[in-house]
C-alpha cells in the first residue's frame, strides 16, 4: 500500500520548535517531490515547504521562511519538517504529500496535484 504518514505535531509555546517528519512506505521518494502543507481551522489550505528530491534543493512560502527547513534522509524515505521560532499563527494540521509540481510565487507555495497524502498531524502554539 502505498501511503504517507506524518508525526511529530504537539503543543508548544510560541517561540519553541517541533520536528515532523513524513515517512514513506509502498513507494520511494527518489523521483518525487514532497511538499508540506497545512489547514488551520477555517481557513484555506497553504502550502508550507517542498523538496526536490532529485536535487535536493528546497523551497519555503514566505510565511516560514528562515523559521522552519525541511530536509530528507533517502536511507529512511522519509522527509523532515524543523520548525523553529514557532507562532501562534503556525497552529494547524501538517499534512504531507507527493505533488507533480511544487512553485513559489510572490511569496506563495503551492503543491501540484497529488494523489498520495498522510493523515495530517497537529500543530498547536500558544501564546
Amino acid at each position: 500500500e502505498v501511503q504517507l504518514v506524518e508525526s511529530g505535531g504537539g503543543l508548544v509555546q510560541a517561540g519553541g520548535s517541533l520536528r515532523l517528519s513524513c515517512a514513506a512506505s509502498g513507494f520511494t521518494f527518489d523521483d518525487y517531490v514532497i511538499g508540506w502543507f497545512r489547514q488551520a481551522p477555517g481557513k484555506e489550505r497553504e502550502g508550507v515547504s517542498c523538496i526536490s528530491r532529485s536535487d535536493g534543493r528546497p523551497y519555503y512560502a514566505d510565511s516560514v521562511k528562515g523559521r522552519f527547513t525541511i530536509s530528507s534522509d533517502n536511507a529512511k524515505n522519509t522527509v523532515y519538517l524543523q520548525m523553529n521560532s514557532l507562532k501562534p499563527e503556525d497552529t494547524a494540521v501538517y499534512y504531507c504529500a507527493a505533488p507533480i509540481s511544487c512553485t513559489v510565487v510572490d511569496g506563495i507555495l503551492t503543491l501540484g496535484y497529488f494523489e498520495v497524502g498522510g493523515q495530517g498531524t497537529l500543530v498547536t502554539v500558544s501564546s
